[in-house]
């Protein structure tokens, strides 16, 4: 699959990055993940998938607890700790087309899909869906699954390169789900720029979190896009999907501060000029040169910052990184060194994008699904998620999130209105670290 198409989750070398923080316990360790830009996910028995007829449907698509989910409502004068990821919500459509199926179609060689880019399905909308209504799903089971209140989110931002209007937001289209509540103070709106508009979504929901104007609630982010492309050797890599974030403090996913390496430049490896077309022009070989060297930029400056902090870093060779990009040599001495450390670290991650496809903005966000699903909170706690978002044209950033020590632990007080339960009804008041359950009783 062509670069351009690619949000990467980045393998990080372990001797490289598993240095120990001198403020954080012993023990602390990378958990990185490679997402080719893709899917969702189930986990356990909260998910359960069926097909039949190139049709799919799943019940249950928690992908992380979100029994850590805690509105702050109440004045915060202290600077907010562990901003990150609260809860995340990922939604694709039913309908796919089998890699198998559609290698027969092209007339190409057994594997080219399946083998070659690791693809098993390929997910695609019928005319019934679109954008927005995409994005309303996942935004809609969110909330109802975390069981907050619409008046609880203060902040929505939109990521999504699909336009289908060049006036009006998708935000906009979003508030329609809002409009019960009465809640009409929500800040954000549509970022766009290829694969980057989510990345770029995320930074903000957690820089208004941390800044002067947070009033205390959440903020809500979501990532939507439908890839589709021409006939010819990039149709296969095509996909469809949306993922929603909650995002605040004491977060079991922290966003870790001043460590973030990004780098943006002008170019057309990948753009849409023409505004009655919905494909890309792509420029394949120019895409892979400028992935490689945003990659490159972004961890230079991502290890410097990281090595500022930790006071210690390892040695690296003097390579003239541009000369490697090309290179089938390295390439292959790279796959082979790294092998053992793919298949542990990043291979997790790549389980969901091989069954829907390219998702564009949502799918380094899927990735994180998927690897969320294959692991339990307890393994993951304490560990750094390494995440490399690169969108054409191009942006592109390195950060990293750091799991929380007590991921697992539950400390959960119901979202909601009591006022629809009858008098007298004892209800579920909060559920605290240790999975201990306090109720009361409405009164008569």
């Amino acid at each position: 699959m062509e670069a351009e198409t690619c949000d990467w989750w980045l393998e990080m070398e372990t001797e490289m990055m598993r240095q120990e923080d001198p403020q954080e316990e012993s023990g602390s360790q990378w958990e990185s993940v490679c997402g080719e830009q893709w899917t969702v996910q189930q986990k356990g028995d909260t998910g359960r998938r069926t097909e039949d007829g190139g049709r799919r449907s799943v019940d249950g698509r928690s992908v992380f607890s979100t029994t850590s989910v805690h509105c702050q409502t109440q004045t915060v004068s202290s600077w907010p700790k562990d901003v990150g990821i609260l809860a995340l919500e990922v939604y694709f459509p039913s309908q796919y087309v089998d890699q198998t199926e559609l290698e027969k179609y092209d007339g190409v060689d057994a594997g080219k899909y399946t083998v070659g880019l690791g693809q098993k399905q390929m997910g695609f909308c019928s005319a019934h869906e679109d954008i927005n209504s995409l994005c309303l799903t996942v935004v809609q089971r969110l909330v109802e699954r975390s069981h907050l209140s619409w008046d609880s989110i203060g902040r929505l931002e939109v990521g999504t390169e699909t336009i289908i209007d060049k006036s009006k937001a998708v935000k906009t289209v979003l508030m329609q789900l809002f409009e019960e509540s009465g809640n009409t103070d929500v800040e954000g709106i549509d970022t766009t720029n290829a694969c980057y508009g989510g990345t770029a979504s995320l930074f903000n929901a957690a820089d208004w979190v941390e800044s002067s104007s947070w009033d205390g609630r959440y903020a809500l982010v979501v990532c939507g896009d439908i890839a589709v492309y021409a006939t010819g050797n990039a149709r296969p890599t095509g996909g469809a999907g949306a993922v929603a974030m909650l995002v605040g403090p004491n977060a079991p996913l922290a966003l870790e501060r001043g460590t973030r390496g990004t780098h943006m430049e002008h170019v057309y490896d990948f753009y849409k000029p023409d505004l009655a077309s919905e494909y890309p022009m792509v420029d394949g070989q120019l895409s892979i040169q400028c992935y490689f060297r945003a990659l490159d930029r972004c961890y230079a400056t991502y290890r410097k910052k990281i090595e500022s902090q930790w006071q210690k870093g390892p040695a690296c060779r003097n390579v003239k990184l541009e000369e490697t990009y090309s290179s089938k040599e390295v390439d292959k001495a790279f796959q082979k060194a790294s092998q053992e450390l793919f298949n542990q670290k990043t291979q997790p991650s790549l389980f969901l994008s091989a069954r829907n496809g390219n998702m564009y903005t949502p799918s380094v966000y899927g990735c994180l699904a998927s690897l969320l699903a294959q692991y339990s909170a307890q393994q993951l706690a304490g560990s750094r998620i390494g995440v490399f978002s690169y969108g054409s044209g191009l942006a592109a950033s390195m950060f990293s999130l750091k799991v929380s020590q007590n991921a697992d632990a539950v400390n959960h007080t119901p979202h909601g209105s009591k006022e629809d339960l009858f008098p007298g009804t004892w209800y579920l008041e909060q559920v605290d670290d240790k999975n201990r359950r306090k109720y009361a009783r409405k009164a008569l």
